[in-house]
């Protein structure tokens, strides 16, 4: 049975917790970077207002490839979380202490400001494009399609990276994260955007000034991030972080 744990502020602070949040600020700026400038590159290349299918392939196959490479770069020191809701469904399942989890979720935060600031200088001062609401679906509908995709993405980590009886899976695991966002951003582009991630939204809200429903995507990520950390480790009875040792710091 799997058990929740605080940490303590002294072990958050040890060089192998600095060099941790470090790492998830290089993976998300890395992600969040390569993810928006896939959106904003989409707008210089078209004149559409609406994303076409096309584009929607474009973006979805940029977002798995860059957290594919976010992931396995990260992996080694961090987990490679690059994620809040991948960070919160791994301490609901002790696979990291609370309070590491919070400087994680700084970190994220962070880098997926300044990647979103490097890119509004980068592009000329572009306009950085915000996830939202798309026509026809009210905020319920979204907050539950987050829920959704975001359970399969953090599902899919436990059962690739966190499960210490992953196996030889565990070499696949940045891939397979890579695909199901992917998958989930074709699935939901068109009705939530298919963020799955707290800070990739974030940081775009912060740079642009455009905070309008960015509520949703805590409240849907951070739910079926809990949600499969949870069902994950009580239905497959994993140990926490204290009684094995896993690529999550």
């Amino acid at each position: 049975m799997a058990r929740i744990l605080f940490g303590s502020f002294v072990d958050s602070f040890s060089v192998t917790s600095r060099k941790a949040y470090i790492a998830e600020f290089i993976s998300t700026l890395i992600f969040v970077y390569a993810g928006v400038g896939s959106a904003i590159a989409y707008g210089k290349l078209t004149s559409d207002a609406a994303l076409d299918p096309s584009g929607l392939l474009a973006i979805a196959i940029c977002h798995g490839f860059a957290l594919f490479v976010a992931v396995s770069v990260g992996a080694n020191v961090s987990g490679g979380h690059v994620n809040p809701a991948v960070t919160f469904g791994m301490a609901l399942g002790g696979q990291i202490t609370i309070v590491n989890g919070i400087f994680y979720w700084i970190a994220q935060l962070l880098g997926s400001i300044v990647a979103c600031f490097l890119l509004k200088f980068a592009t000329g001062g572009l306009k950085i494009p915000v996830h939202s609401i798309a026509s026809g679906v009210g905020a319920s509908e979204v907050v539950v399609t987050e829920i959704m995709i975001t359970f399969g993405l953090v599902y899919t980590v436990y059962a690739t990276a966190a499960d210490p009886k992953k196996g030889s899976i565990g070499t696949i695991a940045p891939i397979a994260i890579g695909f199901i966002v992917g998958a989930n951003i074709l699935a939901a582009g068109p009705f939530s955007g298919g963020s799955m991630n707290p800070a990739r939204s974030f940081g775009p809200a912060v740079v642009s000034g455009d905070y309008h429903n960015n509520w949703i995507y805590w409240v849907g990520p951070l739910a079926g991030g809990g949600l499969a950390g949870l069902i994950y480790t009580h239905l497959f009875n994993i140990c926490p972080l204290n009684d094995h040792v896993t690529l999550v710091k």
